[in-house]
Formats: C-alpha cells, sequence, structure tokens
C-alpha cells in the first residue's frame, strides 16, 4: 500500500511538474536568431501539421508542444492557413492566438502621385510580396475586374501606400486604391466651387492629374489650376506639355519639340480646345484639391523661374516679358 500510494504521489507529481512545464513554456518567448522569421501555414493544416511547417520554418518549437497547446486552449481546428512572421517577444500563447486571429505578414506598397498607370501596373507585377494574377489582362480586362462602370484606367487609382497580406491577390490594391480615389474624388466634388467649368468629376479628375503633372510645388498647385480654369472659362486652348507628352506614349525620348507641338493627337491641347479625353496621371489629394477648389486669380499664363517655383502672368504681354526674363537669358 506504502509503494502504491508513493507511485501516485510520483504521478501526481510528475504531472504537476509537466503542468508547471508546459504552462512555463506556453508564456516563455520563442528565441530567435533573427531579427524575424516567416513561415506559411497551407491550407488544410492542422495543429500538429501546422506546428511542423512552423518548426521547418525555423522556428525553434517543439510541434508536439504546440499541438497540445492548441489543443489545450480550445483553438486547434481555428487555426487560419496564410504567410506569417514571427517577431521577438513572440510566446507560443501568443502564436497561437496570431494564427487564429489571422494576423498574417504585412507588405506594403507605394504608389507616387504623378505616376500613370503603366507605371502602377510595373511597380504591382514587380512586387514580390503580391499574387500576380493579373498580369495577363489588359487595360481593359483589369477595369472589368475592378470597375465594370470604366474602361479607361488612367488617373482612377489613388497614391498612396497600402498595406496587405503577403500572397495577396493584384486586383485586391487594384480595388483598394481605385475605392480610395473615387472616396477622394467624391469628398472634393461635394465641395467644390459650383463655378468651376466641370460638367461631371471625371472632368475635374483630368484637370487634377494635370495639375499633378505640371508642378512639383505643392504651394503652387491652386494657382496652377487656376491658370487652367480661366483658360477653360474663356475657351482657350490649355497649351500644357505634360497632356502632349502622355499622347506622344513610348515615342516620348525625354526632349519635347515643336513637331510634337504641333503633331495633332487627342491629348494634345495646343492643337485641341478643353481637356484630354482621360486622365494623364495619378493625382494625389492635394491636386484634386487645387483642381475643385483653385486659387481666386485672373492668371493665364504661367513660366518656371528656374528655381523650381513659377511666374503667373494675367496677359500675354506680361508673359512674354517674363519669359524673356526667366527663360532667354
Amino acid at each position: 500500500m506504502t509503494f502504491l500510494r508513493k507511485t501516485i504521489a510520483l504521478v501526481v507529481l510528475l504531472a504537476a511538474a509537466a503542468a508547471a512545464y508546459f504552462y512555463w513554456w506556453s508564456q516563455k518567448p520563442i528565441t530567435l536568431d533573427a531579427p524575424a522569421i516567416p513561415f506559411t501555414i497551407n491550407k488544410g493544416s492542422g495543429a500538429h501539421a501546422a506546428g511542423q511547417q512552423i518548426a521547418d520554418a525555423g522556428v525553434p518549437i517543439r510541434p508536439l508542444l504546440f499541438n497540445m497547446l492548441a489543443r489545450a486552449t480550445g483553438k486547434s481546428a481555428k487555426l487560419k492557413a496564410g504567410s506569417y512572421e514571427l517577431k521577438p517577444g513572440t510566446t507560443p500563447l501568443r502564436l497561437i492566438d496570431q494564427l487564429v486571429r489571422g494576423e498574417f505578414a504585412q507588405e506594403s506598397l507605394t504608389i507616387i502621385e504623378g505616376w500613370t498607370f503603366r507605371q502602377m501596373r510595373q511597380a504591382i507585377a514587380a512586387h514580390t510580396g503580391l499574387r500576380h494574377d493579373t498580369v495577363q489582362l489588359s487595360d481593359k480586362e483589369l477595369m472589368e475586374r475592378v470597375s465594370p462602370g470604366f474602361t479607361e484606367p488612367e488617373g482612377l487609382f489613388f497614391p498612396d501606400t497600402y498595406l496587405f497580406a503577403k500572397g495577396s491577390s493584384e486586383l485586391d490594391i487594384y480595388r483598394k486604391a481605385h475605392a480610395a480615389m473615387l472616396q477622394h474624388l467624391k469628398e472634393a466634388w461635394d465641395n467644390r466651387d459650383p463655378k468651376l467649368p466641370y460638367a461631371n468629376p471625371y472632368q475635374a479628375l483630368t484637370m487634377a492629374s494635370i495639375v499633378e503633372k505640371e508642378t512639383g510645388q505643392k504651394s503652387e498647385r491652386a494657382m496652377i489650376a487656376s491658370v487652367f480654369v480661366n483658360r477653360l472659362k474663356l475657351g482657350m486652348m490649355l497649351q500644357t506639355d505634360p497632356t502632349v507628352i502622355y499622347g506622344l506614349g513610348p515615342k516620348f525620348d525625354g526632349n519635347i519639340r515643336k513637331k510634337d507641338l504641333e503633331t495633332d493627337t487627342p491629348y494634345n491641347t495646343y492643337t485641341r480646345a478643353g481637356l484630354p479625353p482621360t486622365p494623364i496621371a495619378l493625382p494625389g489629394r492635394q491636386s484634386l484639391a487645387a483642381a475643385l477648389a483653385p486659387a481666386k486669380s485672373d492668371a493665364l499664363y504661367f513660366v518656371s523661374r528656374g528655381n523650381g517655383t513659377s511666374h503667373f502672368s494675367a496677359n500675354l504681354a506680361d508673359h512674354n516679358k517674363a519669359v524673356n526674363r526667366y527663360q532667354k537669358q
């Protein structure tokens, strides 16, 4: 009897010790030899398979203990497949929660103000963290997937930094950027000056894209927009080089020539009145604001001073003087 009692006591003691160790292990941060370790949980993986996949990725964790912890917490059937990243300070218990919550490894992509849609597509196609499922689509086919109401993609995506889970579809980025642009455009349009010469928000977006390409000076965007708005109201040609360059497409070699200004295309605002048929770039928030709330001025011309700023004039005579002063000298 004494032997039995001692055996039972020993078993209880060992069980208590195992439970204490198990609790200690679950609360102890996993030791890493790197700033972070990426790993992927495959679809259909149970807790044991997930633990093995984590260990195979280089995370120093015991799959058996991981499986036991997932089952002990009642979360073994709740682990989400996907790409993750284990960071310093993570405990096994926190790791379980990370998998249950689906806290996937975050990637980012920055779309730059003033990029063309072509440049945006190139950046998305080159990003290693995305699932490339739109590469074979034409621009028209892509827009059918993103927003069937539009056929031309230029200007319809908001330049910003987008965060996403590794392995996300390229379509997710296009849809987020498109929705963001529509929202920002709506906000600017709803607060617009009612006297502006735009028939619809799309025309305002086109103007914003021209403003975006005409100046890198944020402080001048409202004045640049004022010049083009004033010209539209008077029926003057916009005569803006960026639209001509856009119309030249891949043929543009970095230098705009007199013959380019005289060659008619749908985007040549030296040969055609009014706004071009589509935006020419992806405008940012400030260019949208400038196009829909331009400065109050009578300016019709502007010329670069050569230092990144512009000189504005209300008549051709003053403009020619400014050109002689800042350009021809």
